[in-house]
C-alpha cells in the first residue's frame, strides 16, 4: 500500500472532543476502504497565516495513512463535504517522518551554530 500524510484544519469553535470525532469518522472511512491510519498527531489550536472562511485560528491534525488510492479519494471526498473542515492537504510520501527525526534535525541545527 502507498503511504500518505494528510493535514486537516478544523474550525476554531469546535471542541477537542468534536475534532476527535471527526478524526475517528475519517479513520473509519480509511479502514472501510482497506487502508489503515498509522498515526494521528493532534497539533491543537493554532493561528492561521490569513483568514480562511472567517476563521483566524484552527485545530490542526496530521494523519499518517497507509492505503490504496481509492481510499484516499473517498477520504478527501468526505472531507470536502464536511463543513467543520476548513482546509486539508494530502500528499504521497515514500516513508513517514517521525517526531524523533524532527527532534534530531533541531539538535543538528543547534549544534552547527
Amino acid at each position: 500500500m502507498t503511504n500518505y500524510e494528510s493535514v486537516l484544519i478544523a474550525r476554531q469553535d469546535l471542541g477537542a472532543s468534536q475534532v476527535n470525532s471527526i478524526v475517528e469518522e475519517l479513520t473509519n472511512v480509511i479502514k472501510k476502504e482497506g487502508g489503515e491510519v498509522v498515526r494521528v498527531d493532534n497539533w491543537g489550536l493554532k493561528n492561521l497565516a490569513y483568514r480562511i472562511k472567517k476563521n483566524r485560528k484552527g485545530h490542526y491534525v496530521l494523519m499518517n495513512i497507509s492505503a490504496p488510492a481509492t481510499a484516499i479519494a473517498e477520504f478527501e471526498r468526505i472531507m470536502r463535504f464536511n463543513e467543520d473542515i476548513i482546509r486539508y492537504m494530502t500528499v504521497k510520501v515514500d516513508e513517514f517522518s517521525s517526531a524523533n527525526d524532527a527532534d534530531s534535525d533541531k539538535e543538528a541545527a543547534a549544534g552547527e551554530e
